[in-house]
Formats: structure tokens, sequence, C-alpha cells
């Protein structure tokens, strides 16, 4: 063979890991606090650094504003935004103490009488918001935002007098469903998976879980989603998957599932992430901002899943 005098090829680098795109993605686009739960859960991050980055979006009321659902735009506080915090706190273990306490008042000042938090408070009007998301006078009583704020609550043992009220009230929420949609039912499952009665919450989550697999509100089938309807008002291609209910293998949800359903799903997630290494947001995007934000958000979400099962992402 003639010398052509140039440098050998490289070998062929390993490919990267799932983990490693998705460090790349959480640094080329999400906001700090994304990046400080990104580095929580897998970096050996501190929880004072996501702390830090969530007091950003907290108000003098004790709730949180400011965009921190990014679909609901402006500074006001909202109930779906301060149930993220509290997602966000109980992940690094500062679900409790005097923060906490405060939430849990700004939560009895937005709550109806029942207890029960809207999905959207009326101080939201004048600021932008999702068209998907009815902005009224009178909201509601909506299990969509209590459910799993109250079971938050629960799990972290956090004791206030709302919490009794708004406890009766999704328990009569979950007892009552006949028909129901996606997120309401994971906001059921958010509930029933902390709430201190545990053999009224196995016996509730047998009967919602026959609910959803007769009402066919998931896809158990990722191979062929166009037989997998979607529920009405979704955007198309928004369907739902055994580990969007049972986001680890603890929860009551998971029994809803055999094995081989579960692990169709969880592969189909793993197979999700996109060439830049952050996952896709299913539900419908209706500002170039909102989806931007909500990406990172959603690809924390789908590695911590992953993890929560012992699937390999480093």
């Amino acid at each position: 063979m003639a010398e052509t005098g140039a440098a050998p090829l490289p070998p062929t680098p390993p490919a990267r890991s799932p983990l490693f795109r998705a460090e790349h993605f959480v640094w080329l686009t999400a906001r700090v606090l994304e990046q400080r739960r990104f580095a929580y859960h897998f970096l050996n991050g501190g929880a004072d650094a996501v702390e830090t980055a969530l007091d950003a979006y907290r108000n003098e009321d004790g709730g949180y504003g400011h965009a921190l659902e990014p679909d609901l735009r402006g500074p006001v506080s909202q109930p779906l935004h301060t149930g993220y915090a509290l997602r966000v706190l109980d992940a690094i273990g500062r679900c409790g103490g005097q923060r906490v306490e405060r939430v849990c008042r700004y939560l009895t000042s937005v709550s109806a009488p029942d207890g029960a938090l809207p999905a959207i408070h009326p101080s939201q009007r004048g600021y932008p918001a999702a068209p998907f998301l009815s902005i009224v006078a009178d909201p509601p009583s909506e299990l969509l935002a209590t459910g799993p704020v109250v079971g938050l609550l629960h799990r972290n043992e956090v004791w206030h007098a709302w919490l009794f009220r708004a406890t009766d009230f999704c328990w009569q929420a979950v007892d009552s469903l006949e028909k129901s949609h996606p997120y309401e039912v994971e906001a059921a499952v958010a509930f029933l998976d902390s709430v201190p009665d545990r053999s009224r919450a196995q016996a509730a989550a047998d009967r919602l879980g026959r609910l959803v697999r007769e009402h066919r509100l998931v896809a158990l089938d990722p191979e062929h989603l166009d037989a997998s309807p979607v529920a009405p008002g979704y955007a198309p291609g928004e369907h739902h998957f055994p580990y969007d209910y049972a986001r680890t293998p603890g929860s009551l949800a998971r029994a809803w599932f055999t094995d081989e359903e579960m692990t169709r799903s969880l592969d189909f997630l793993a197979g999700e992430q996109r060439e830049d290494g952050g996952w896709p947001v299913r539900w419908r995007a209706w500002a170039p901002g909102t989806a931007l934000e909500a990406r990172p958000m959603v690809t924390v979400e789908a590695l911590r899943t992953l993890k929560a099962y012992g699937r390999p992402v480093g």
C-alpha cells in the first residue's frame, strides 16, 4: 500500500451514555433550577444549591410563581407552581420546616371551603397562560392540583390544619371517579402512594387501575400508538404510558401493569432521548419559550424514572 503521509484515523469513540448526552443538553438549554436538580440527582451536587435556585420563584405569600411551571407566566403564586416546588423539595429531602409551614399558609389562603385547591387561581388573569388552561372567577375544586400536594405533605409527615380538609376532599374525589383523564389519574396516584390509610389506598388504587385499563387511558404497546386513543382536548401524540403512572417500582400503580408491559414502556422511554440529548415534550407547545423551558424538566424526570427502575443511564 502506498504511503500517503496522513495520520491514521483515530479509533471510533465509544457511544456516549444517555447521561452524558443529557448533561450536555441541560447545560445548553436549562434554567438554573433544572441545572441544579440535574447536578443533585446525577453529579453528586448539593441540596443547598437546588434550594437556593428554587428560592428565586418564591413569593412573600409563601407560594411560588414566576413561571416555575412554564405554561403559567407572570409573577403571581399559583397552586401548580407551588406543587412543583414541593416536588423539588421532596426530591432533595427538604420538604419540611418553616418553609413548608409558609407553603401551607399559602395553600390555605387559596383553597375552597372543602379544602381543595383550584388548578388556576384567578390571580393569573392578566398574565400569559397556555390557552388550554382556563382562568375563571370562581374556579372549581381540582383533584389535579390537590392530590399531588396532599400526597407529598403526608409523605413528609407534615401536619397542618388545612391538610385534614384537603385529605377528605381527595378521598371523596378519588372514590367518586368514574370517568377521568390521564393527568387526573396521575394526581390520584400521587395522593394514594403517600396517604396514611394504606389499606384504603390499596383498594382505591386497585379500582383506579381497572378504570385506566377499561377506559384505555394508557398506551400499552408503544409500537402501535395509532391504536391508542388520546384523551379529548390533548395534543396529537400526547399518550400516557405505564411509567407515567408508576414513576417508581414502589408505586401502587406498578401493579396495574404486567412485567412485559412495564418493560416495553421503559424501553420506549429510553429510546425517546433525542439527538440533542433531551427528551421531548408531549403536551401542546403554545410558545417557543415554554417548550424550551419544559424539555429539561422532562429530561430530568425521564432519567430519574429510568434510574428508579435500575436502567443504566450513566
